[in-house]
């Protein structure tokens, strides 16, 4: 059987460094501004609802409160970083929970464990915004650690573990649709453990009463709404053509997000094997449907937290164990790969911080998004409070956009305006905004980074008139610029059309 964790405590070095990191993420977080995704989930919190279009609501939930009493960026960036840091002390107790072997082998295993995972570089962009994938990463260590307690003989007459596990799993739905594939895992590592007479226990099912009462209100709203989020998130995982050059990418962009470190929890050598399905199964999924081309590198961020432990075992292992030539070699390579992840670390967090330099084109004239992903973490604050200002001028009841990945930003620091996104595409702002009417008239954003023609004809507006320019610079140095339009006599047609094509 697994074994019970005692004396769970943090050695005051591991203390420290975990308390620089945190500090270094809440540092970047009040210098830089929000992402897309950010706005997006931030937007969440500013309209409640039972649930969203393409999202769970606790993303927007969790957040409600600050968005609220209106509290700054800087602040709103204390909730994903102490997520990162719980999901962190939880996979430290898991590793020790996991450890083969007495003495201290239990603590070198969850520092290895820490170690892993404060050296994959995209969780700490994960640390810095809150994503759902953030909230889900804390829950899959949550309930990966019930379930270890539950796997345990004298688990199965407690009626309390039982509904924590109930709890978790209905948070962690509310989190992600994803957090089915980790439901799944409990289920099997379940019946492992206790066979099907676990299948007959009343608290069993309580718990799974209380996970389904708790995500009620997704299904709830998606009655409401004629299921669209399952139709849209069926349609968004399963891609286009399926081709094995993706998964081959796939692969790639996920050895360079988490690092090599983390996939030595493969093979640890620990008897509680069963539990890494909080890694395969997510991971397997995720991976298939990247063959299709539909998959983003922080999708298997959760998985990743649920391997860390399994990492912890096996780097502790591999640094301690074996004949004196074998171990030169593998501290060798584990201290190779943990400097050169160290530097990746610094790196994408210097990127984010510098928005790009030196490496990356710093210029405002029509440089395409995809040439510097870093540059639009800044500049949207004063682009928004431009656009109320010009719409208040020209007396203009919203803004418009013609990318939906445009609209979030501005729909965030141009509140209280509403947001049309001018393409024939469905999602959360048609909700929120609608369609601007035909007829309608706006105040049109257009970005130099992704920019579109400015839509005049039949398949546009009557007529639009430039009122201005504004730079997006960043310490000192141009990175992009935004024009405003005062729109009239919207067609009702949309046909968006990127001026770079």
């Amino acid at each position: 059987m697994l074994k019970e964790q005692r004396n769970f405590q943090l050695r005051p070095g591991l203390s420290l460094v975990l308390c620089v990191l945190v500090l270094a993420h809440l540092a970047l977080g009040a210098a830089m501004g929000l992402s897309v995704d950010e706005a997006h989930y931030l937007l969440y919190a500013a309209h409640p609802a039972l649930s969203y279009f393409d999202h769970p609501p606790l993303v927007g939930w969790v957040q409600w409160p600050l968005v609220a009493l209106q509290a700054p960026v800087a602040l709103l960036r204390l909730l994903p970083g102490a997520l990162w840091l719980a999901s962190v002390l939880l996979v430290y107790r898991l590793a020790q929970g996991l450890a083969v072997g007495g003495g201290d082998a239990p603590v070198r295993a969850g520092l290895w464990a820490v170690a892993a995972l404060a050296l994959a570089p995209i969780l700490h962009v994960l640390a810095i915004g809150l994503l759902p994938d953030t909230l889900l990463l804390f829950f899959a260590a949550a309930v990966m650690l019930q379930t270890q307690r539950l796997m345990q003989a004298d688990a199965l007459g407690k009626t309390g573990p039982w509904l924590g596990l109930g709890l978790l799993l209905g948070l962690a739905g509310l989190s992600k649709y994803t957090a089915v594939f980790w439901a799944l895992a409990v289920a099997l590592c379940l019946l492992q453990a206790h066979g099907p007479r676990v299948l007959r226990l009343p608290p069993l099912w309580a718990a799974v009463v209380l996970a389904l009462v708790l995500v009620s209100p997704v299904l709830v709203w998606n009655a409401r709404h004629g299921w669209i989020s399952f139709s849209y998130q069926a349609q968004h995982g399963a891609g286009n053509v399926w081709q094995w050059r993706e998964v081959l990418r796939f692969a790639v962009v996920q050895l360079l997000a988490y690092g090599p470190l983390l996939i030595w929890g493969l093979w640890a050598p620990t008897r509680a094997g069963v539990l890494r399905l909080f890694f395969l199964l997510p991971f397997g999924v995720l991976a298939g449907l990247s063959g299709g081309g539909s998959s983003l590198p922080h999708w298997t961020a959760p998985a990743w937290v649920a391997l860390a432990p399994f990492a912890g075992v096996a780097l502790a292992a591999a640094w301690a164990h074996g004949s004196v030539p074998a171990r030169r070699v593998r501290r060798w390579l584990i201290g190779a790969l943990a400097a050169l992840q160290a530097l990746a670390c610094a790196a994408l967090l210097w990127l984010m911080l510098s928005a790009g330099s030196p490496l990356l084109p710093r210029s405002w004239d029509n440089t395409p998004a995809g040439r510097n992903p870093f540059a639009d973490l800044h500049g949207w604050q004063e682009a928004g409070a431009q656009a109320r200002a010009l719409a208040a001028q020209q007396g203009l009841g919203s803004v418009s956009v013609q990318n939906w990945t445009l609209a979030s930003r501005l729909g965030w620091y141009a509140r209280p305006l509403p947001v049309h996104v001018l393409e024939d595409r469905f999602d959360q702002f048609d909700l929120w905004a609608g369609d601007l009417p035909a007829g309608g008239d706006t105040l049109l954003l257009d970005w130099s980074a992704m920019a579109y023609t400015v839509p005049i004809g039949a398949k546009g507006f009557q007529d639009c008139q430039l009122l201005g320019t504004q730079a997006a610079t960043h310490w000192g140095a141009p990175l992009a610029s935004f024009r405003f339009y005062a729109c009239h006599g919207w067609s009702g047609s949309p046909q968006p059309h990127l001026s770079l094509e």
